[in-house]
């Protein structure tokens, strides 16, 4: 008899698919597949259940696909999102916030075609510059988006020939662009996609100048929006920038802002009292290093432990509580990578 874990490692099947693939596997059980030989059977949880060769690779696949197709349908469904804001509030204030839809609102003052038409030339210009001078970095999700994100454009301009600002002030309308486009970037980002458009012309700018990603792409947003001083007045351009600038900040937020978490650690001559707060009443993991102090070399214990703003406020009440000359540092943490414990 041997095991799950095992029969999944020797049928080459990774071990975070492994969820998805015992599903399969167990489901199809009962199929046509199982008039092969039984390779093994599972103790555990699938004691007793025979298992044939060909289920786990058919169970990976069909999760597979149906993971790339549902990935797909958010990344469709974000970029959406993008191309509502920018047609909705961009394209009517005519504010150029930092990105390839931004050009295609300046340019669209020279060249007498429509801002989806001047977008997809861009994007496509941009690919054709990235696949030549930098190699095929970029992924199909990259290649999907640039292509859609025109698409959608043209569509709305085709549904709303009519489009005129909701809020009639520029300043509302680059609030709301940037509120809005930030989820769609957020849900972009998070499937590691991305809109295109400026992201090759930075990684363009790090390859050939040897400049920092960061630093490329506020760089190319910048001259974008600085691009608007060509064909609009003064509170268009500032608000050009100001807007470039405030949409990093925002789109940080949406990116990393609900995943902050805090790094506490605690040494207190209450260690054992503190320990069981955390793991009894918060129900949180910790981890405890020896440390020794560099003044009077004694040896010390330090309690270290994740939580989140909620937590992070009950402990640090229970910590001051329970021994006020307890030392504590604290360090805010953006992700964590970790497996459950059950």
């Amino acid at each position: 008899m041997i095991s799950s874990h095992e029969f999944l490692y020797n049928r080459g099947c990774k071990i975070y698919h492994q969820e998805y693939i015992i599903r399969g596997f167990y489901e199809l059980q009962e199929g046509p597949q199982c008039d092969t030989i039984p390779h093994g059977t599972f103790d555990g949880p699938f004691k007793g259940d025979r298992i044939c060769k060909n289920v786990c690779i058919g169970g990976f696949v069909f999760m597979k696909k149906w993971e790339t197709i549902r990935e797909f349908i958010m990344i469709t469904f974000a970029t959406v999102i993008v191309a509502a804001a920018v047609f909705f509030f961009l394209m009517p204030s005519h504010v150029s916030v930092g990105s390839i839809s931004g050009l295609a609102i300046v340019l669209g003052n020279f060249i007498p075609l429509k801002i989806s038409a001047i977008t997809f030339i861009l994007n496509m210009l941009l690919l054709v510059l990235g696949f030549l001078l930098i190699g095929r970095e970029f992924g199909a999700k990259t290649v999907y988006t640039s292509f859609l994100l025109p698409v959608v454009l043209a569509v709305f301009e085709t549904a709303f020939p009519e489009n005129a600002s909701i809020t009639n002030d520029a300043f509302l309308d680059m609030i709301c662009y940037i509120f809005v486009v930030s989820i769609g970037l957020a849900m972009l980002f998070n499937r590691n996609a991305s809109s295109g458009g400026l992201d090759i012309v930075a990684k363009l700018l790090n390859k050939y100048l040897h400049m920092e990603l960061g630093r490329a792409m506020s760089m190319s947003g910048m001259c974008v929006a600085l691009s608007a001083a060509l064909v609009y007045d003064k509170k268009i351009v500032v608000l050009s920038v100001l807007g470039t600038y405030l949409n990093g900040i925002v789109l940080d937020h949406f990116i990393f802002g609900f995943n902050i978490k805090k790094r506490v650690c605690i040494i207190s001559q209450r260690e054992e009292e503190i320990r069981e707060f955390i793991l009894h009443h918060l129900h949180s993991g910790a981890t405890i290093y020896e440390a020794i102090g560099a003044y009077d070399g004694q040896p010390r214990r330090e309690i270290i432990t994740i939580v989140d703003k909620n937590e992070y406020v009950t402990l640090m009440n229970y910590v001051l509580k329970t021994d006020k000359d307890a030392f504590v540092t604290v360090y805010t943490v953006n992700e964590i990578i970790y497996r459950p414990k059950h």
